[in-house]
C-alpha cells in the first residue's frame, strides 16, 4: 500500500510541548475539485436548460450529496489539533477534547480508493465518554497522533481490534509492552 499518510509528515508549530496539526491545503485540493465536479454541471443544467419534476429531483439529489461532502470538505480543511502529553483537543467548528487519561477507545481503520489496495487512507477514531474525535491521514503529523494514540491505549489497557493492529503495523506504529510507561 502506498502510505497516503505521508502527506501528513510535517507537523506544524511545537508550542511548549504541544503541537499543531492541520490539513494542508495541497492535501484538501482533491475533495474540493471533486465537490466541484458535481456542483458545476448540476448547475449548469439547472441555468441553461428546462428540468421536469423527475430530471429536477435527480439532479437536486446529486446537487445536495456534493454539496454535503463539499460542506465536510471546508469544516475538516477548518480543523485544527493540539496535542498535549495530558489532552487532544479539536478546533474547529465544534471543539472537542479528549484527556488522554479518559481515553477509551481507538480504531484505526484503511479505507483503499482502489482494488490492489495500493491507494487509500487511514482514519484514526478516539474516543473518551461520550467524546469522539475522528481524524484522517492527510493531517499533519498523523504519524505522530497515531503514535501517541497506541502509546495511551496500551497504558490504558484498551483493546485493539484486529485492523487496527494490522494497520498500526503497516504504519510501522509497535505496540509498547504492557506496564511501559512514557
Amino acid at each position: 500500500m502506498t502510505p497516503a499518510h505521508e502527506i501528513g509528515d510535517e507537523v506544524g508549530e511545537e508550542i511548549g510541548g504541544a503541537t499543531r496539526h492541520i490539513y494542508p491545503a495541497s492535501a484538501m485540493v482533491g475533495d474540493y475539485l471533486r465537490a466541484a465536479a458535481g456542483l458545476v454541471p448540476t448547475g449548469a443544467v439547472f441555468a441553461t436548460a428546462p428540468v421536469g419534476a423527475v430530471a429536477a429531483t435527480v439532479l437536486g439529489s446529486f446537487a445536495a450529496i456534493f454539496a454535503v461532502f463539499g460542506l465536510r470538505t471546508v469544516l475538516r480543511h477548518g480543523t485544527s489539533l493540539e496535542m498535549t502529553d495530558t489532552e487532544l483537543r479539536a478546533q474547529g467548528a465544534w471543539r472537542r477534547t479528549i484527556a488522554w487519561a479518559e481515553l477509551d477507545r481507538m480504531k484505526l481503520a484503511y479505507y483503499s480508493t482502489r482494488r490492489d489496495r495500493r491507494s487509500g487512507w487511514m482514519q484514526l477514531e478516539l474516543g473518551a465518554g461520550g467524546t469522539r474525535v475522528t481524524l484522517d491521514s492527510r493531517i499533519a503529523g498523523f504519524d505522530r497522533l497515531v503514535q501517541r494514540a497506541t502509546e495511551v491505549a496500551a497504558e490504558r489497557g484498551i483493546g485493539l481490534n484486529e485492523a487496527t493492529l494490522a494497520n498500526l503495523e503497516a504504519l510501522g506504529v509497535r505496540l509498547p509492552e504492557p506496564g511501559a510507561g512514557r
